[in-house]
This record gives C-alpha cells, structure tokens and sequence, in this order.
C-alpha cells in the first residue's frame, strides 16, 4: 500500500495534480462499488475516497443522500464497508484510501476500534464533515495512536483564527471545500476558493485537495493551477452510473472516460502552474 505522503511526493515528483473520486459504498451493490474502485484506479485516481452510508449525509447533496438512501436499503453497514476495503486490498488495490464516514458511525461503533479496523482493512485516512474542529482532539490523538491520518475541511468563509487552528489539527492534507452549502456539480469555481487557496498556502505547506462542485477537466485545471495539489468529485460519478441503475456496470467505460478527463485537468493545471 502507498501511504498518502508517499503519494503526494510521487505526484509532485512527476509534475501531476492529484485526482480523488468519492463513492459511497454498496450503491447500488457491493460488487458494483468495488469494480468502480478498480475502474477508476486504472484510469488516473491517485486516492479513493471511500464513503460510508448514512441516513443522514448532512454534507451531501440529493445525489449522495439518494445514494446513501439505496445503500441502506441494501443493509450495507459500517462493518460491509470495511470488509469492501479489506476485498479491494486483497485484490491488488495499492493507492491510498481515505473514508468519510459522519461521526454518528464512530461513535456507535467505538471510535478507537472504528479506526484500528479502518487501519487493519488497509484506509490511509478519515474525513468526518460534521465534526467541529472545537471537538476534533479526541479524534486526533485515536487516528495518530491507530496510524489513520484525520483530514478536516475548510471553507472560504472560515476565519482565519480558526484556519489556523484546523491547519494546526489537520493530517496528511487539508480538504477545501470549494462552495458554501453541500455536495453536488456546479458551473464555476468561484473567486472566495481562489482566495482561499491563496490564504491557506500564506499559513501552511500542507497538501490541498479541493471539492465540492468539481466535475469538469476545467474544473481540475482551474484548481490546480490556481495552488491546489489535487481535486476531489463525487456527484458527477454518481450522475454517470445514475443514468441505468438497473445495470450500471454498462456505464463503467463512461466512468473510466470520466476519470481520465479529470486526471488530465490536474495534470494540465499542473502544468500550467508551473510555467
């Protein structure tokens, strides 16, 4: 397995944006989830955001609550998703995975055995959007004792007191949020990401990624050139296979199409950064 350090200093070592997908685990079935994983991996992912359903996504948009909302009718549990990620690794899956699961989970699982079972399935990495830097040490000190790295998010309009404080917390790198509100594809990136950008690299040297509303190769290089080491989607993916629940492995070439388009926007705004 690469360990997400290691991943960012191949990337830049290659002159190459990262590019992340999210899914979330069991929609519309395990099988299906698990080749995606594997599509993906094959047509330019360097991470694998791995998401856990909830009933309640509160960060996500109607595309991802619908894909929760399925998984759960399918009775995929926190448990069926760390088994995915032990069934991916076994079958040869080697970049790096990172988690979203909302702390909910952790908490009815136990979250010290949630993480050592993330570490021993092989996940580099958690993001928990809804839990507030004024509550994240506890979480901290399980992910550095259990070697999972605890990403957290930030947003334009997060103060810079509180910036630092999350940049302070923050391990193996740091999420922007690129928009105000929930997941789901948007038109544009707007100036505040731009501004953003620019204030986090003012206070940090810790890797970005950027998502929320990225769904275009334009996108990707917009984002990268403007500072960002990487870009992340989600909703845009869903959309794809979305088209024919029924027999969704017919849009695997879509979805392979898709991540090569994005990886060739990160490595074009790589590119284009460094002229």
């Amino acid at each position: 397995m690469i360990k997400i350090e290691e991943k960012f200093k191949e990337l830049s070592s290659r002159g190459e944006g990262a590019y992340m997908p999210h899914i979330y685990y069991g929609d519309p079935f395990p099988r299906f989830s698990r080749r995606e994983v594997e599509i993906l991996a094959e047509n330019g992912a360097d991470f694998i955001e791995f998401g856990v359903p909830f009933s309640d996504p509160i960060a996500d948009g109607s595309t991802f609550q619908e894909a929760c909302q399925r998984a759960l009718e399918n009775d995929i549990t926190p448990e069926d998703c760390i088994r995915g990620i032990e069934k991916l690794r076994e079958d040869g899956l080697s970049i790096p995975i990172i988690v979203t699961s909302y702390y909910n989970i952790l908490y009815a699982y136990g979250m010290d055995d949630f993480l050592e079972r993330l570490n021993e399935a092989g996940a580099q990495g958690i993001i928990v959007p809804d839990i507030p830097i004024e509550e994240v040490n506890s979480l901290a000190k399980a992910g550095r004792k259990k070697d999972i790295h605890v990403i957290l998010q930030a947003t334009p309009n997060t103060s810079k007191n509180r910036l630092r404080k999350i940049i302070n917390t923050t391990s193996g790198f740091l999420y922007i949020v690129n928009f105000e509100g929930v997941t789901g594809t948007k038109r544009s990136i707007p100036n505040s990401t731009i501004d953003m950008i620019n204030k986090v690299k003012n206070l940090s040297h810790m890797p970005l990624m950027a998502g929320f509303g990225v769904s275009t190769k334009n996108h990707a290089k917009s984002l990268v050139s403007a500072g960002v080491d990487g870009v992340i989607t989600g909703s845009a993916l869903r959309k794809i296979y979305g088209k024919d629940l029924n027999n969704p492995k017919e849009k695997m070439s879509d979805i392979a199409e898709f991540a090569r388009q994005m990886k060739k926007g990160c490595e074009e705004g790589y590119e284009k950064r460094t002229l």
